[in-house]
């Protein structure tokens, strides 16, 4: 059952909205509180599309649960703004600046508009919104090295009732919390399976993956990096390992969904869904990935470039799950780029996108992994056009041949996101991206006409 129909028809709490079932308008957005190494921390989520067995153990706060005496200080700033509208938003609005002040990072007011990048305000209120997100910002700023929780509170942002909680969470910790038996019906943050299968994942036996710690963590072995399969996509922002390894991480994440969806979109799910256009599918086919597939009693080892054999077809038995991910950290020598281009710019399905990874000695192209989503029925390793670039040196004429090759390497169809020949065309603009972000060198002029 999902978290949005426990919370409005079983415990009456009504304002937390129903909006699109699909997690892009941020109306059901509610908190998720969870000790982590022993401290107690929040996110956002799109209770729309999180199952209740994925909240066992952890403490769910609606628009309900921040209310204090009269207005706490972000409902305060909304009103004084004018920037409620309808209000039928404002619930998912006011949730995710909630989080936004309990968050560690550094309150800035760009934070405070990210924390809301899920939230869709459809009377177009973006103005007031915006001054009244500044106004709390203000406050926000004041915070200094006090603990998130306790400023809260002593600023009137949410009940104090919060202070109890980390105590409460606490003695819940190595309890068996219950779920419904386990199936081969695998889940992970659920993002893309509710959506596709609302009416059916009530009543399926599911094995529940997300909470489980053996599938957590990003990890470095000598220049191999390991995740778990339950690992996010706020999990690899934030992750020391890639903020090292990729110079350009934050401008790649903030192309994949949302604050409150990356805080629930799991890696392996991202993987198993088998979208031609996933976001990190493309990434880790330039990556050339290695996973780990489990059936609970036997592991095999299998690369992602030869796990897709068809449209929503995978080289995976019902009852294995992806226990692991692993690849090679780019190198000093290793350029590495992600472009993706959907009708608007944040919170949406690409319609074309595109990864590259290539290594440089000697003034040569050593190796070279082009990756690109939404030109074929599966996520596409464009192995012709890799080989291709091996032993290469960079030019003009050698990018004219690369897209000659990309182009007969493809095969996108007309659809709702664009039509064949505006698909070929695109490609091979972000492949020209590409080059220009990694070799800052060559000329844009020359590039735009190759």
């Amino acid at each position: 059952m999902l978290l949005l129909d426990l919370i409005r028809y079983d415990q009456q709490l009504t304002g937390t909205k129903i909006g699109c079932r699909e997690g892009d308008c941020g109306a059901c957005t509610v908190l998720v509180g969870e000790l982590k190494n022993g401290n107690l921390e929040y996110s956002t989520a799109t209770s729309c599309l999180m199952a209740i067995g994925n909240a066992g153990g952890k403490h769910i706060v609606t628009i309900e649960g921040i209310n204090v005496q009269g207005l706490n200080a972000i409902q305060e700033a909304f009103a004084k703004e004018g920037a409620t509208q309808c209000g039928f938003c404002t619930p998912g609005f006011i949730v995710s600046l909630a989080g936004f002040s309990l968050d560690r990072s550094a309150p800035t007011y760009k934070r405070s508009i990210d924390a809301m990048n899920g939230d869709i305000c459809r009377c177009t209120g973006y103005k007031s919104i915006e001054r009244a997100a500044k106004n709390f910002s203000a406050i926000m700023e004041q915070r200094a090295t006090q603990d998130p929780v306790q400023f809260a509170v002593d600023s009137k942002i949410i009940p104090e009732y919060f202070l109890a909680i980390k105590e409460r969470l606490s003695k819940l910790n190595g309890q068996d919390i219950q779920t419904p038996a386990a199936g081969n019906k695998f889940l992970g943050g659920g993002t893309d399976l509710y959506v596709q299968q609302h009416d059916t994942m009530p009543d399926e036996a599911i094995g529940f993956l997300f909470d489980k710690t053996e599938l957590k963590g990003i990890t470095q072995r000598d220049n191999i990096c390991e995740i778990g399969g339950a690992a996010t996509v706020a999990d690899i922002a934030a992750s020391p390992v890639f903020q090292k390894h990729f110079p350009s991480l934050k401008q790649y994440i903030e192309l994949v969904s949302s604050t409150q969806i990356r805080n629930m979109a799991t890696v392996a799910g991202n993987f198993t869904n088998a979208s031609p256009i996933g976001d990190l599918t493309i990434i880790f086919l330039a990556l050339d990935a290695q996973l780990i597939l489990n059936d609970g009693i036997e592991k095999r080892r299998i690369s992602l470039r030869s796990f897709y054999k068809g449209y929503k077809q995978l080289d995976k038995k019902a009852d294995e799950f992806i226990e692991k991910i692993s690849f090679v950290l780019p190198s000093e020598t290793d350029h590495f780029n992600f472009e993706k281009v959907s009708k608007r710019t944040h919170l949406d399905i690409a319609s074309v996108n595109s990864a590259i990874k290539i290594s440089v000695q000697n003034g040569l192209i050593s190796s070279a992994s082009v990756s690109a989503g939404g030109v074929g029925p599966v996520p596409a390793f464009l192995s012709k056009a890799s080989s291709f670039l091996e032993g290469k040196e960079i030019s003009m004429e050698i990018i004219r041949e690369l897209l000659q090759i990309v182009q007969s390497e493809i095969s996108p169809i007309s659809d709702a996101r664009g039509s064949e020949e505006y698909k070929r065309l695109l490609l091979a603009q972000l492949i020209k991206a590409h080059f220009l972000k990694s070799f800052p060198g060559l000329s844009i002029q020359n590039l735009l006409h190759a």
